[in-house]
């Protein structure tokens, strides 16, 4: 009987005394089933580069990470902040400037690729009182609405009638040798990677076609 009695205080006690030898030593266990990691290296230095840029007709020297896009160096470095940041993917035009002439999506190209080139944004095209011919005529025709994608449709127009007047045909040019003239369908093609949100296309075309007559690219 007292062996019982015992017997099954022992197991009580044993039942005890293995959930609190286990509640101090699962913690542990665990502890050093999982390495603590390792620590980090020290981050290693951003590689820099000097960049020269003459912007709206003026030299900008900036010291930029390598990764710094053109869009970034003219909005978050030269706060130019007429070139818009929309998609910053490519895919709608709101960051278009000319460089060297040639109108491009400054979102897509870095900062320094660019170095020594001459750089127009939509600040260095005209001045409130004396407008460039484009500024102009989307005042006069309301070819803006919002107006958050007007300063890369005109920089886009500006380098799209620059094209025409060197004769670089575009996929619906009838011709590959002779001066495009800017129809309706050129215009649409050669425009259509600036878009409008607010739908504001019919008037961006009356600008830009009346620029055009004035320049003798359009019949």
């Amino acid at each position: 009987m007292h062996c019982q009695q015992d017997l099954a205080i022992s197991r009580r006690d044993l039942l005890i005394a293995g959930a609190a030898s286990t509640a101090s030593v699962v913690p542990a266990a665990d502890a050093a089933a999982v390495p603590t990691p390792a620590p980090s290296p020290p981050a290693s230095g951003v590689p820099m580069s000097k960049v020269s840029l003459q912007v709206n007709g003026q030299t900008r020297t900036l010291e930029l990470d390598n990764r710094t896009t053109l869009l970034d160096a003219l909005r978050e470095h030269l706060q130019l902040f007429g070139t818009k940041k929309g998609c910053d993917h490519g895919q709608c035009g709101a960051c278009t400037v000319l460089a060297d002439g040639r109108r491009l999506n400054s979102c897509l190209t870095l900062a320094v690729m660019h170095d020594g080139a001459k750089v127009t944004t939509i600040e260095g095209l005209g001045t409130p009182e004396r407008l460039h011919p484009l500024q102009a005529a989307f005042v006069k025709h309301d070819g803006y609405q919002c107006g958050y994608c007007t300063p890369g449709q005109i920089c886009s127009a500006v380098g799209m009638l620059d094209e025409v007047e060197r004769g670089i045909p575009s996929h619906v040019s009838a011709s590959l040798t002779e001066r495009p003239m800017l129809s309706a369908e050129e215009l649409r093609e050669r425009m259509s990677g600036n878009i409008c949100r607010c739908g504001a296309y019919s008037n961006i075309a009356d600008a830009i076609t009346e620029v055009a007559q004035q320049q003798g690219g359009q019949p």
